[in-house]
């Protein structure tokens, strides 16, 4: 979908100062515009949440302000037509139903051929732009090689390339790196008041992903789902033939959250591995159990590896639509044996 920023709710995301880890690319961009040596196209590359999509859009706010500063003014009609997603000259991009289609970037190079309505420049953010179709791709390149003065493209992407390399050459990437634990744990002890034993795990478990993080830190969900899975869990390891059969009602409730649930159930079979090979506790992901994986590191290493890839395995065959409660209850089971 082409889609104008006005029908899209971007909370308060949209200045520099909001985006924590990217400092360094945040003044290279300010460099460039200060200079007057902007590109037409930049390609964010990194991994999902770590503030891609946050620089595109504050950086588009201050390309698009009326005060031409390096920071945007949020003062002028431009500021606040984008603040509350109204301003004609920024466009969005999006998959539809999981792809971007040619017929979207076609509507791109229709709606381009116009002139900016009131700004100096016209924005493109094209979100996943690893899900545009080849023949997506390949009209897209027409307009990329040969843009109006006034555009400027952001494509955000994933670690996975999947672009033609003559739309990667006519592009300026830019690599985005994960935030580092001690900046996310500083962001979430300041603005999410958090403990610095939860903010330390919550760093730890979202491998630098702000987005990640905010949404732990925002929310009392996943901390009752982390609970009760490492106690089902706990159970297992410890005895309770039952609890894989009578804790087939939780796993079916959340199946929707499903991702989480295996996420928590590696990263508790990776901490109990670590901490009996090692015995460090600064490798641990969810120091505060650490007395709960001591306890079950009397499990065998061989068990151990052998669960982490049976949970894994678990994990890619749901992803392929495998029949999800028969899937929980084997993996459950294979935890339950030796």
């Amino acid at each position: 979908m082409l889609i104008n920023l006005g029908r899209c709710s971007w909370g308060n995301y949209m200045n520099f100062q909001d985006i924590i880890g990217q400092e360094r690319i945040i003044e290279n961009l300010k460099r460039a515009f200060k200079n007057n040596k902007l590109s037409h196209s930049y390609l964010f590359q990194g991994a999902d949440g770590i503030g891609k999509k946050m620089t595109a859009l504050a950086f588009s706010k201050a390309l698009l302000c009326k005060e031409k500063g390096e920071e945007p003014c949020n003062r002028c009609s431009s500021c606040v037509k984008f603040e509350t997603g109204n301003h004609p000259d920024f466009f969005l991009i999006q998959p539809d139903r999981d792809i971007i289609r040619k017929e979207q970037i076609e509507d791109v190079i229709s709606d381009i051929n116009f002139k900016p309505f009131e700004s100096s420049r016209k924005i493109y953010v094209i979100d996943d732009s690893q899900k545009m179709t080849r023949e997506a791709q390949n009209c897209f390149l027409k307009t990329l090689e040969e843009p109006p003065d006034y555009a400027i493209f952001f494509l955000i992407i994933g670690q996975n390339m999947g672009l033609l390399p003559t739309i990667l050459s006519r592009c300026e990437i830019i690599k985005f790196f994960p935030v580092r634990k001690d900046e996310l744990e500083k962001f979430l002890i300041s603005k999410y008041k958090k403990s610095k034993e939860e903010a330390e795990f919550i760093s730890s478990y979202s491998k630098g992903s702000v987005e990640k993080a905010i949404s732990i830190a925002s929310s009392d969900e996943f901390v009752e789902l982390r609970e009760e899975t490492i106690k089902i869990i706990t159970d297992i390891v410890e005895g309770n033939s039952l609890k894989p059969f009578t804790s087939m009602e939780f796993f079916i409730k959340n199946e929707k959250k499903k991702e989480e649930i295996f996420n928590i159930i590696l990263y508790w079979f990776r901490d109990i591995y670590l901490y009996k090979e090692l015995k460090k506790k600064d490798l641990i992901i969810n120091k505060d159990k650490l007395k709960l994986i001591s306890d079950q590191t009397f499990l065998d290493i061989d068990k151990i590896n052998d669960i982490i890839d049976n949970v894994q395995y678990t994990k890619n065959n749901v992803d392929r639509k495998a029949n999800y409660q028969l899937s929980i209850e084997t993996m459950l089971l294979n935890i339950q044996e030796g």
